[in-house]
This record gives structure tokens, C-alpha cells and sequence, in this order.
């Protein structure tokens, strides 16, 4: 089967202060880094990406901890987002795309955007 999987892409999030690309070629079956690497935060990332509600399953209190929130060198960021790329070559995703690419947006002032390749979508849509 092949690689769905292509692409991670964080920018405000959590630790990921700048945008950071994470490609996901065909093998690759785990994270690994040193402690402090950021690697849960790819975790949270997703699950977040994929609808995670609650601040408290991604290890943070509000939604706030979500976003970057600044350190003596680099002011703290204004939103968080995150996207995964997939190839649909093969249609395995119903839609008429050759790469799909689902997104989540968050501002500090708590709103939330989710988009389909660039077109914003509700929740509910996502999931289905």
C-alpha cells in the first residue's frame, strides 16, 4: 500500500515557534529525539489537528497552552496552526483531489478554523 502519510506542518504550536515541516517518506514507523525534542507536541499536534477539544488531552490547561507562548528571545505568537498532507492518488479519501490537505487554525481570543485544501470547513465536516 502506499505511503498516505506525506507531510506534518506545525507553526505556533506548543514548542514549534517558527514553521517546522515534518515529511513523512514511506518506512518511517516512529519519532525518536532527545527529551525536551518536541516530540509529543507532533503528537498533541495531530490529535489537535484531528479535532482534540479538550486542552487537557493535549497536555495543557486552555487553549492558550496551545500556542506558543514566547520565551526572553522570541515574542509569543498571536495563533497556532497545523496541517497534515496526505496523497489520494489511489481515492482512498472521497474527494476529487490527488493530495488532500486538512488544516486547524487557533487564535489566543479562542476561535478556531478548519479547512479542507484551503477551504474552511466546519468540524462536523472533517470528522466526516
Amino acid at each position: 500500500m502506499a505511503n498516505l502519510l506525506k507531510r506534518l506542518e506545525l507553526n505556533g504550536f506548543k514548542s514549534f515557534a517558527q514553521k517546522t515541516v515534518l515529511d513523512f517518506p514511506g518506512g518511517i514507523t516512529a519519532i525518536v529525539g532527545p527529551n525536551g525534542s518536541g516530540k509529543s507536541n507532533v503528537v498533541d499536534a495531530i490529535r489537535w489537528l484531528l479535532g482534540e477539544r479538550e486542552a487537557k488531552n493535549l497536555r495543557g490547561g486552555k487553549v492558550e497552552d496551545l500556542i506558543f507562548a514566547g520565551t526572553s528571545k522570541r515574542p509569543r505568537m498571536g495563533q497556532a496552526q497545523a496541517s497534515l498532507h496526505f496523497d489520494n492518488a489511489n481515492g482512498f479519501f472521497p474527494v476529487d483531489f490527488t493530495e488532500v490537505t486538512i488544516m486547524r487554525r487557533a487564535s489566543r481570543d479562542g476561535v478556531n478554523h478548519y479547512f479542507l485544501n484551503k477551504s474552511e470547513i466546519l468540524l462536523r465536516d472533517l470528522i466526516d
